[in-house]
């Protein structure tokens, strides 16, 4: 295999303390193409508007968003099978992964390579469950623009986006969750366990990333497709 991986694609950004936007103040999770501007998009402010409703903000632009430019340009050259955005969320407390379930790409392939890689993902680490996470964007809802939606159309390949809780994990709160400080909490010994483990769940799912036949009719029950929900 080859992993191909950018340990922070926001060095810029995040040494000033943005949580999401670059030195430029462009949200990079919001310019990974060309969308509808500006009322329509969050990433643009109501008084750049250059041509009204039915202009187009261009992106990624080596200008405003040249960290996703060279990126991107990057991946159209090597290809794509499987893709992973690492995030840290500030409200849920748990790790989950969101998928691409609103893009014109997603259908019984992609679902049951999303539910077989969380499977063996939680099967690999207490950490890691599939019940919570965003709610699913409906058919042909989801955004273009945002980066683990973008691959998945662009490649037809998994992809999601891995979140990480900013404090606490609940998924696990057994004698193994505990920190070096005494504490249950989210840390950085228990996200290096998150990476790795993260090999785990992505060979189990390789032979099957680019498999033509109907192989989900052969999975086992336990790796289903679960509808995730925000509730939890």
């Amino acid at each position: 295999y080859t992993f191909r991986i950018v340990p922070n694609i926001n060095p810029d950004g995040s040494s000033r303390g943005y949580l999401r936007t670059n030195a430029a103040g462009q949200n990079l999770n919001r310019e990974w193409c060309p969308s509808p501007a500006p009322s329509t998009n969050n990433n643009i402010d109501d008084d750049d508007d250059d041509g009204g409703d039915n202009a187009t903000y261009d992106a990624p632009t080596l200008e405003r968003s040249p960290e996703v430019y060279h990126l991107l340009r990057h991946m159209d050259r090597t290809g794509c099978d499987a893709f992973l955005d690492v995030h840290g969320d500030e409200e849920l407390p748990f790790n989950f992964l969101a998928g691409s379930q609103g893009m014109s790409v997603w259908g019984k392939r992609l679902e049951s390579l999303h539910g077989a890689f969380l499977a063996s993902y939680e099967r690999a680490n207490a950490d890691v469950q599939g019940k919570v996470s965003y709610e699913p964007d409906e058919a042909g809802e989801g955004m273009p623009n945002i980066c683990s939606n973008q691959i998945a159309e662009r490649f037809d390949c998994f992809s999601g986006t891995l979140e990480m809780p900013f404090k606490e994990c609940w998924a696990d709160t057994t004698a193994a969750a505990v920190d070096v400080d005494g504490k249950v909490g989210w840390g950085p010994e228990r996200a290096r366990q998150l990476g790795a483990s993260v090999l785990d769940a992505l060979c189990y799912v390789a032979p099957l990333l680019r498999d033509e036949g109907e192989f989900w009719k052969d999975l086992p029950e336990d790796d289903a497709y679960v509808h995730p929900s925000t509730k939890y």
